[in-house]
């Protein structure tokens, strides 16, 4: 990750798939395409030999979201496929969401959906399918509030735990959801280090300290240290979450949101 991708607005969004779409999500989300409809029994072809269900589709296709004259469409359904891949990869990010939609629409398939669903989290796409639509899982407060921490040097442990955290949960290739996480509780520990001034302070003495300035009351103090225990309890939360066998991408991306929000919410405490 370069400068850039840690400091700049469109990097954080990129790396999310907030404002974009990198070539591995569109290529996995074409295959999906691939598989579940291109390549599915009488689409291409009928079992009598003749065209298969790629004509009606295409019809529709062509009335409902191309809106382009029905006449232009090419009789052969490899040619009918060439346009709507071509079209597919030459279109922008959004427009991207827009055909699936129409697709959906048309088939009415369930199945799409799910598998579309799993492309969708498995990059790190700001959007999930529900009920034929795309609907966003990404509160644009949680992105700001993951720029403001990661435009900061004041901190600098605690952004450096934080760009890594992001860095190891946007990782295409070999994603590590349990660093990711351990990173960005790192983050916090860095947080309440700063705020004690004492390497060795745990989460509630940081809270402690906000307490006695009178910059936190009390019952919120407690509920900030339950809910944050795993920051010093190594058998507690956070040993038990990293024991799963199976991290998602929403889970790293749970922690880092939250984190970071609890780390601003200190910044503007302190």
């Amino acid at each position: 990750m370069n400068f850039s991708e840690r400091k700049g607005l469109k990097a954080v969004r990129q790396m999310l798939q907030i404002d974009a779409m990198d070539d591995a999500l569109r290529a996995s989300l074409w295959n999906v395409l691939q598989i579940r409809i291109w390549e599915a029994l009488n689409f291409m072809w009928s079992s009598q030999g003749g065209i298969g269900a790629i004509y009606g589709f295409s019809r529709q296709l062509w009335f409902t979201y191309f809106k382009r004259p029905i006449v232009e469409i090419p009789t052969g359904p490899y040619a009918i496929l060439t346009i709507i891949q071509n079209r597919f990869f030459g279109m922008p990010w959004n427009e991207v969401y827009d055909f699936l939609e129409a697709i959906i629409a048309i088939l009415e398939n369930k199945m799409l959906e799910a598998e579309l669903n799993f492309v969708l989290n498995r990059e790190l796409a700001g959007y999930r399918l529900l009920d034929g639509h795309f609907v966003d899982i990404t509160d644009p407060q949680e992105i700001a509030a993951l720029e403001e921490a990661l435009s900061e040097d004041q901190f600098r442990p605690v952004r450096e735990h934080l760009v890594r955290a992001l860095e190891l949960l946007s990782d295409r290739k070999q994603p590590d959801y349990r660093n990711s996480i351990k990173e960005s509780i790192s983050a916090v520990e860095s947080m309440v280090k700063i705020i004690t001034k004492n390497d060795k302070a745990a989460l509630v003495d940081a809270l402690r300290v906000l307490e006695n300035k009178n910059a936190i009351h009390p019952a919120l103090r407690e509920g900030f240290s339950r809910l944050y225990g795993y920051t010093s309890d190594a058998d507690g939360i956070r040993h038990a979450m990293l024991e799963i066998p199976n991290l998602e991408p929403a889970d790293a991306k749970y922690f880092l949101i939250s984190c970071v929000t609890f780390i601003n919410y200190l910044k503007a405490k302190i």
